[in-house]
């Protein structure tokens, strides 16, 4: 017993090592890194795009913020679900507030049964656009884009090296409720994870035009679940890269419950399953560093009951360095990504000393949460997803089982669209 407390122990310092160098690094990105400007002699003209099924809380200010970006030459394209979905009154409202020149609402057309109804509008959208745009980029109705965040995203791409950009979300909710908590807990390593393994994110993306009309891009987002997860393998093909731009972590204050935090949690996972390379490494790091922790209090209480004080102070080392490394990184990563938001004039403060308990106590939950997550996405073939029923039978069989017009269903609250 003492023997493997001890390995225990040392396996649970290394994974705590390990995160600390990779939280160190990614401190380190937005340390170094100021916004780039876009050159200018080369203003590309650039389509935003807005998918909608279903009235997000933020939705006026996202679309609001969308049409009054600090950039000369972009157009937007807003694809929603349907005329009766309430998005698009919301949407056709907002546009008439807010003259723009190049904007247009539209009802999503044809809804394929191959794919999700997410790739369906992403690739109604790319495929009607003419030659004269050079690039195009994705926004989510739960982002709310800042002045210059149009401006930021597209500025790596004068870089020939480089084919899409991305950055991506920071929950600091209004409400801190124990779904919340546990969300902001689990992003906040998450977006580490997404940064070293190049997992782009839809809610702020930009990509080189010229990446989807040379490339089976067209085609993969037509038989997908998603349509960002899968971009750094594609872009990577073409001998360029994904740019993470720091200066675009966008923070999200809406509220979540325990279950609908689940649900998304294990459909984001899915998609990295699906799409992405590094799935095996995640999912073994995930599952490794949520077991041991229970491997250790098990230990620890076999240790006291048996008498074996050895064995019980080595699994209650292993336990005190799993519980409280945790809380170290994520204040890190707290410090280093408010620095970004209070640039923009966004206000950080979203918990009182009280809740700054609840979220030690949401650390700890979230290790569990993640597990049953975790495993549930190696082996789950049917998900819904605002409504929607999806069959999954690999990478690029997707089918449509349920499709109805939105119904706001407690899943829904879970925030973000995509990983």
């Amino acid at each position: 017993m003492t023997s493997l407390a001890i390995i225990v122990l040392c396996a649970i310092a290394l994974f705590a090592l390990g995160d600390l160098v990779m939280v160190c690094g990614f401190v380190w990105v937005f340390r170094k890194t100021r916004p780039a400007e876009v050159p200018a002699e080369w203003q590309p003209k650039t389509a935003v795009i807005l998918c909608l099924r279903g009235p997000d809380p933020f939705l006026d200010d996202c679309i609001t913020a969308l049409l009054d970006q600090d950039y000369a030459n972009y157009g937007v394209r807003i694809i929603v679900d349907s005329r009766q979905d309430p998005a698009w009154e919301i949407a056709q409202e907002i546009v008439d507030r807010c003259p723009m020149a190049e904007v247009s609402i539209e009802e999503l057309r044809p809804r394929r049964a191959t794919c999700s109804l997410k790739c369906s509008s992403v690739l109604q959208a790319f495929d009607d656009l003419d030659e004269s745009y050079e690039v195009a980029a994705l926004l989510d109705a739960d982002t709310i884009p800042h002045r210059t965040w149009l401006r930021e995203l597209v500025a790596p791409l004068a870089q020939p090296d480089v084919g899409a950009t991305t950055g991506n979300r920071w929950y600091l909710p209004v409400r801190p409720t124990c779904g919340s908590l546990v969300r902001h807990a689990w992003n906040a390593a998450a977006v580490v994870q997404m940064y070293f393994y190049h997992i782009p994110w839809g809610g702020t993306l930009a990509l080189k035009l010229d990446v989807f009309r040379h490339s089976d891009l067209a085609d993969r987002w037509a038989h997908a679940f998603c349509e960002d997860t899968m971009l750094y393998e594609v872009v990577q093909r073409r001998g360029q890269r994904v740019q993470f731009v720091p200066s675009l972590m966008m923070v999200n204050r809406e509220t979540c419950t325990l279950g609908g935090f689940y649900h998304w949690v294990r459909r984001q996972l899915l998609a990295a399953r699906l799409y992405h390379p590094g799935w095996l490494t995640v999912a073994v790091h995930g599952i490794l560093t949520s077991l041991a922790p229970l491997l250790a209090l098990g230990l620890l209480l076999a240790g006291i009951a048996a008498g074996n004080a050895a064995a019980a102070w080595s699994a209650a080392a292993a336990l005190a360095v799993s519980v409280f490394s945790s809380p170290l990184l994520l204040i890190l990563l707290e410090r280093a990504v408010a620095q970004v938001i209070r640039r923009r004039g966004e206000p950080t403060r979203w918990l009182s000393a009280a809740g700054a308990l609840k979220l030690f106590a949401a650390i700890l939950l979230t290790k569990a949460v993640y597990l049953c997550a975790l495993l549930s996405a190696i082996f789950v073939r049917a998900v819904h997803w605002r409504g929607i029923g999806y069959r999954i039978h690999g990478p690029w069989q997707i089918r449509i089982t349920d499709d109805r017009p939105y119904e706001a269903v407690p899943e829904a609250v879970a925030g973000s669209r995509s990983l």
